[in-house]
């Protein structure tokens, strides 16, 4: 049951369920017909006015409902998906974001990123980001121009490479399932706070993931009114870990008891250790490095805190 009505909702589905490749592999029409036709049953669901970002992706981490303290689950393979409904928060602005590789127009003109609150916005406080169809020639060098204009700002940055866009308000600007693009959400608002910590390819036991849960931990985030994200590689999970599944959302959890967890396993991970509050800003990585923000076989975790309820 939904209570209040969304401003904005995130919704991430897995790729062999969202598209059914089986019946769509080698015809390009047909998985773009099923992908939209998903899409804009889903849209239906919500009000006209809302603002819907939907990705898809190899796997997916998910807190079930009936309580924001249940076990999340990595879901690696099989039926999953998820959609988070953010209603109008007074003092925090959540916009999309959606940028389209064009091969004639190589250069973001700075207007673009100030309208969607990338630029020139001192509110700005996280950034979840995610590019699309980045199996294609030039999508990754595309992904980090466009992360570059704006990682150099005290924010949090977290994200990864995913399989499709799904919809960015699928009804208003019908998709080109071939095309390569960037999208996500910006989170502006004095009250935000946001942590992320890379789990590298040396965090390979229990132990090692529970020390980065520490650094996590220790960023003091309110766990009140936040939520907690997961974008892990699909060469991790279970094989990873030695078979043994749910390895980094149950650290979470042991962590984070009270923390609804989501996100994805994807192609290429985005995020490094930072932490940004009130008043204090850590960064751990060298924002001009690419190799610090892009990763592989990785997991970045992140918290987003939307300000103390009232």
């Amino acid at each position: 049951n939904v209570h209040i009505l969304p401003q904005t909702v995130l919704y991430m589905a897995d790729s062999e369920n969202f598209i059914n490749l089986e019946e769509c592999r080698g015809h390009k029409r047909a998985r773009k017909r099923t992908t939209m036709e998903a899409a804009f049953a889903l849209e239906k669901l919500f009000p006209k006015q809302c603002q819907v970002l939907g990705i898809v992706t190899p796997g997916i981490v998910v807190t079930p409902i009936g309580s924001r303290s249940n076990r999340p689950q990595e879901i690696e393979i099989g039926e999953s998906g998820f959609a988070l409904l953010f209603p109008q928060i007074e003092g925090i602005k959540i916009k999309p974001f959606h940028f389209i590789k064009d091969p004639k127009k190589l250069i973001l003109e700075r207007h673009q990123l100030t309208e969607v609150g990338l630029l020139d916005n001192p509110e700005l406080r996280v950034v979840l980001v995610f590019g699309y169809n980045c199996c294609k020639v030039g999508a990754s060098n595309y992904l980090q121009r466009v992360v570059s204009t704006f990682s150099d700002m005290n924010v949090i940055l977290a994200g990864g490479q995913v399989d499709n866009l799904a919809s960015l308000t699928s009804e208003k600007s019908p998709l080109d399932i071939d095309a390569t693009g960037v999208v996500g959400l910006s989170f502006s608002g004095h009250q935000v706070q946001g942590a992320t910590v890379l789990l590298n390819e040396d965090v390979n036991d229990e132990k090692t993931v529970d020390a980065a849960m520490q650094r996590l931990k220790a960023a003091n985030i309110p766990e009140q009114n936040t939520v907690g994200f997961m974008f892990a590689c699909v060469g991790r999970g279970s094989q990873y870990y030695r078979a043994k599944k749910n390895v980094e959302a149950d650290a979470f959890r042991k962590f984070f008891p009270s923390v609804p967890l989501f996100g994805f396993f994807g192609n290429g991970e985005i995020g490094c250790d930072r932490i940004v509050t009130g008043n204090f800003i850590l960064k751990k990585c060298n924002e001009f490095n690419y190799n610090d923000l892009f990763h592989s076989y990785t997991t970045i975790m992140a918290l987003i805190h939307l300000g103390s309820s009232k």
